[in-house]
């Protein structure tokens, strides 16, 4: 059996690995093809350096395409570079066509249409990959870039309410349950096991040490004990949208 190309077009260097990171070491061990973009930082930052690191822990042999735009918030991530929520879209679409036209991904992933939780990078991520999968497959459009290529599925990362619920004591002490993120689970068409993987996302996780430090949810998540981190990290839940009839099971 053929397996499909993934892309992972995520906005920040960890991202990858805390969203998505079973799913890549799964694919990744299953003979699958995987491509990651990361859409701020620049290479030759600290965090470049962790994120390569950390797709080495999953299995990924390839460099990340970086697009080397500035975190918001955080100008030091591309030093000269305008953030990305600032970036002009037509230009971002046309460069992210130019790498889903060159690497022919089947399957692009990518957050929810609300960034997970709100995140203005992860929600502008959501919207350049869902423009630049619907741009690569059409002949007109960017024409410079390459011949068109049709993305088959969208697999737009999430996380349903029970998981939220699960943490929100530990990583939420201070919010009100109103105001948590979380999807319903009927709106989730897909929740991968990726169990099996758990350790190795672990380890790609911790291997953006500077993130982990800063990051009270991410500390606090990987200081859980492993009886209730692990089955939290074991599995991966999406909204799918086909692109082509019928689709591409990932």
């Amino acid at each position: 059996m053929t397996l499909p190309r993934v892309m992972c077009v995520h906005a920040h260097p960890d991202d990858e690995s805390l969203w998505t990171g079973g799913t890549i070491a799964r694919h990744v061990d299953l003979g699958g093809e995987i491509s990651v973009v990361t859409t701020t930082w620049a290479p030759g930052t600290s965090r470049h350096a962790e994120l390569c690191q950390a797709l080495q822990e999953l299995g990924v042999t390839s460099e990340p395409i970086m697009m080397g735009y500035a975190d918001d918030g955080v100008p030091e991530s591309a030093p000269g570079r305008e953030r990305f929520c600032d970036g002009r879209f037509d230009r971002q679409v046309k460069e992210l066509v130019r790498h889903i036209r060159r690497l022919k991904p089947d399957i692009v992933i990518t957050y929810d249409a609300a960034g997970i939780y709100g995140h203005r990078d992860h929600v502008h991520a959501n919207r350049l990959a869902c423009a630049a999968a619907d741009a690569a497959a059409v002949p007109m459009l960017h024409r410079s870039t390459g011949p068109p290529w049709r993305v088959k599925s969208l697999y737009l990362a999430t996380v349903p309410i029970w998981m939220v619920e699960a943490v929100a004591d530990d990583l939420f002490p201070t919010m009100s349950k109103y105001a948590l993120p979380g999807t319903q689970p009927a709106m989730i068409d897909l929740e991968l096991d990726v169990s099996k993987w758990v350790d190795r996302k672990a380890a790609a996780i911790r291997a953006h040490r500077s993130e982990v430090e800063r990051s009270y949810m991410i500390s606090h998540l990987m200081n859980l004990p492993p009886e209730k981190r692990d089955p939290l990290l074991g599995i991966e839940n999406y909204i799918r949208r086909d692109l082509v009839r019928g689709g591409i099971d990932l």
